[in-house]
């Protein structure tokens, strides 16, 4: 059986029986989710569902992750390794801020949990850290690809410095967005993972094509659990994790740019929560969209829960398909 395929199927079983542990863990502890009165309707009775659920998938990351490396070390291996653990510790940093906003919501009750400048100032040290490190400590360059024209474009360090930083912290706050219908964040990010580890199988980048895989099957493992109707959610620790998980193996092979056709179902919640709020301001209080983010708007025009998801991850294999032919 062809290794990659090997490595996801063992953390694709490895997140279900974490699944099992975990998720009745939440639910003894009473860690559960708190719903909008301003929301859909529907997700009213969501209300008390265990959350925090993205701790399924960190630590299905870290033990395969770990696991695989102790395997390649003892196999000639060692650079590879040297290079999945940065992309490890960064993309488990950005749940880890997730699980600080969570922890203080759901298990200190503190509503606001952590305040959005701490979160902001969380996130950009951890994009910056991973953006010097690709730059200063592996020395990959600045060159970037761009999709449509099939051409690579080198950036001056002044510009692709906060240019990656920018692509770090808009992926995750786009995932995080996207994460507000059962299994959609999940499904989507996992489609858009699969079409990176895909390209990195491709073009033989060992370390992608096993990290990507093992985030596959973490993924679609906490999936089984997230699927509609819901018994848990990934909150923030597990958006925040996805999304700059995405980025980072996009950044890494040199693809921030392909992120813009193969995630335009997270981009387009991010413009949809823009658009509302600035139309908000300037018509004094009308609304452009039923409610933001777009999943919200189609639901309360009266598309079901599994419809929404099932079409945002047509939309995004489609345009992953369609990403993978633009490389």
């Amino acid at each position: 059986m062809n290794r990659d395929v090997m490595i996801l199927l063992i953390s694709f079983f490895t997140s279900v029986v974490l699944g099992m542990i975990i998720i009745p863990m939440l639910k003894k502890l009473k860690i559960g989710q708190i719903e909008r009165d301003d929301g859909p309707k529907s997700h009213l009775n969501k209300q008390g569902t265990p959350t925090m659920g993205g701790m399924v998938i960190i630590l299905t990351m870290i033990i395969l992750v770990v696991g695989v490396s102790i395997y390649l070390m003892h196999t000639g291996g060692a650079e590879t390794v040297n290079r999945i653990i940065p992309i490890l510790i960064v993309s488990v940093g950005f749940g880890l801020i997730g699980f600080i906003d969570d922890f203080k919501k759901l298990v200190l009750k503190n509503t606001k949990g952590l305040k959005p400048s701490y979160k902001m100032l969380g996130l950009l040290i951890v994009s910056v850290v991973f953006v010097l490190y690709l730059t200063k400590i592996l020395n990959l360059g600045t060159d970037t690809y761009v999709p449509i024209i099939k051409t690579y474009i080198n950036m001056p360090i002044y510009i692709y410095i906060p240019f990656a930083v920018f692509v770090l912290l808009a992926t995750t706050n786009a995932v995080n967005l996207t994460d507000g219908i059962d299994g959609l964040a999940s499904s989507v990010s996992a489609i858009i993972v699969t079409c990176l580890t895909v390209i990195a199988i491709k073009y033989n980048i060992t370390e992608i094509s096993i990290f990507g895989s093992i985030v596959i099957g973490a993924t679609l493992g906490f999936l089984v659990f997230n699927l509609h109707p819901a018994k848990v959610f990934m909150g923030d620790t597990g958006s925040l994790l996805l999304g700059g998980t995405i980025a980072c193996i996009a950044l890494y092979m040199k693809l921030p740019l392909l992120i813009i056709i193969i995630a335009l179902v997270p981009v387009l919640e991010t413009l949809s929560v823009m658009i509302q709020v600035i139309y908000f301001k300037k018509t004094g209080g009308k609304r452009f969209f039923k409610m933001a983010p777009l999943h919200h708007h189609f639901e309360l025009s009266g598309w079901k829960e599994n419809k929404v998801v099932i079409v945002f991850s047509i939309i995004t294999l489609l345009l992953s398909i369609a990403g993978i032919n633009c490389i």
